[in-house]
């Protein structure tokens, strides 16, 4: 699985050519990004923190958990890091396979290992000017 941690803007398009080949029926994307609101409270940005060394082993074994599961699908993912804005792409993950069933549940995986395990860290921005670093709590660690 490959694995970027940037600070910029994310390509969607650019992460999709990483998976994309000749014996793939599907590529596909997830894109997540910034929401104006969280448990009720309106959210004006978040920042994230990461360890990008961490997270490329991280990142290696989910996508030996990939491999293992789907042994023809590919999976590429790009997480920013920094300061961004409502609307604007936090994560991209590309998933492609050679029917769309796989490259679904390949990115579906992904997305709940990397919530799960990745070592970034959000902070949310609010409206009243206060901040608060949150977790996954949604994302409890998934069996392999």
């Amino acid at each position: 699985m490959q694995i970027a941690i940037q600070p910029g803007p994310i390509d969607p398009r650019a992460v999709e050519a990483q998976v994309a080949h000749g014996g793939c029926g599907a590529v596909l994307s997830f894109i997540g990004v910034v929401r104006d609101n969280h448990q009720g409270r309106s959210v004006t940005g978040i920042e994230y923190q990461a360890w990008p060394r961490m997270c490329a082993k991280v990142a290696q074994d989910i996508g030996a958990e990939i491999r293992e599961r789907w042994p023809h699908a590919r999976v590429a993912l790009v997480h920013r890091t920094g300061r961004l804005d409502i609307g604007e792409a936090s994560i991209v993950i590309a998933a492609s396979a050679p029917h769309r069933a796989e490259a679904y549940e390949a990115s579906r995986h992904c997305i709940d290992r990397v919530k799960a395990l990745l070592p970034v860290w959000k902070r949310e921005l609010y409206v009243e000017g206060d901040t608060r670093w949150v977790h996954n709590a949604e994302c409890a660690p998934v069996d392999a």
